[in-house]
């Protein structure tokens, strides 16, 4: 038999497709993928002939091809729209170990601000993906949510959405909230400040409301709420200097690190004031930035690696699949107290 021609370079440019991989060889489209498929049926010199043949023309199996054509294909779509944060990345890149110890891939879907989401989620629905995870996805509400995952096991991590019918694992907001309260209260604070990354979320409204709430029943004031717009350094440091500037506050609780870390440079670089000696900070997530000497941000610390055990064998045992019991699982974190809001040596004073 002739050996089949090989492509020029300028073919070469764009990858070859199996249908094109056929037609050089002669063979059925299907012969190429058995060749390709471990324990298809198929002549050994045959598929000799095919994967020698492949590596000379530099043909690779399209996976995503291959993954909508079965019925399980061992991978969950993560859906996130807040990468700007960077306890996002860090908790995707636990989350994808722990799928692939236990023989699952990810495949990531970055729903950014503006796109076009039927069109973007449109994708989502046409990859078969056996679960999907949505971390954070702020901007999709709950219909959209239930539509994208129609069918197929899904959950919230980091949020619940009252109307997507979706089971959720999330941190214990409100006593994470509570505790920073309690914290402002044990040193001496009395008028504290709260800023909200983004108030219409749930996640927002439980730290805000809880902490609200304790610092009223512990009789201390509350005299700014600030609502920063977005989950952002930047941000940050604009709901700073507003509080200092309508003046009084002793305290701010920010709803997450990052702003915190923003906060802490305007009040120190922009306002002149010492932290804590004039004013103290707090955040919440225990991003790897919380403990740099430069912050030594005191946060409550979110149970990342305990959200992701669950989340993980939610869907290794089924209970997240379609049909299945809505839960919301709300995971105990912990008060990490660093010198934003605390002298560590004045407690042995």
């Amino acid at each position: 038999m002739d050996k089949p021609e090989i492509p020029d370079d300028k073919a070469k440019r764009r990858p070859i497709t199996a249908r094109q991989l056929a037609r050089m060889l002669g063979v059925s489209q299907s012969a190429v993928s058995r060749a390709f498929t471990p324990g298809a049926s198929i002549a050994p010199d045959l598929r000799d002939r095919i994967k020698q043949f492949a590596e000379e023309v530099d043909y690779h199996p399209n996976a995503i091809a291959s993954m909508l054509s079965k019925s399980r294909t061992n991978i969950v779509g993560i859906v996130v729209s807040d990468m700007q944060n960077p306890f996002y990345p860090a908790l995707i890149e636990k989350l994808s170990r722990s799928l692939q110890r236990v023989g699952l891939q990810s495949l990531l879907f970055n729903i950014t601000k503006g796109s076009n989401l039927e069109e973007q989620l449109s994708a989502l629905r046409r990859y078969n993906v056996d679960a999907v995870i949505i971390i954070s996805a702020t901007i999709l509400s709950g219909q959209t949510l239930r539509w994208a995952t129609e069918g197929r096991a899904a959950l919230l991590i980091n949020r619940v959405v009252e109307d997507a019918d979706l089971s959720c694992v999330i941190c214990d907001n409100v006593a994470g909230s509570r505790a920073i309260a309690d914290h402002f209260y044990e040193t001496g604070r009395r008028r504290v400040a709260y800023v909200s990354g983004l108030s219409h979320t749930t996640t927002n409204r439980e730290r805000q409301n809880a902490f609200v709430t304790r610092v009223a029943e512990l009789g201390m004031v509350l005299c700014a709420r600030v609502d920063a717009g977005e989950y952002s350094y930047e941000a940050g440091r604009r709901a700073a200097m507003e509080i200092v500037e309508r003046g009084g506050a002793d305290a701010i609780f920010f709803a997450n690190d990052i702003l915190a870390a923003g906060g802490l440079d305007a009040l120190r670089e922009e306002a002149g004031l010492s932290v804590p000696d004039d004013i103290a900070v707090a955040g919440f997530d225990d991003i790897a930035l919380a403990s740099w000497p430069h912050y030594a941000l005191t946060t409550f610390r979110q149970p990342v690696d305990e959200i992701i055990a669950v989340a993980v064998g939610m869907i290794e045992d089924g209970s997240c699949y379609p049909g299945r019991p809505i839960t919301i699982k709300r995971l105990p974190g912990e008060l990490i107290v660093r010198s934003s809001s605390y002298r560590i040596s004045d407690s042995s004073k």
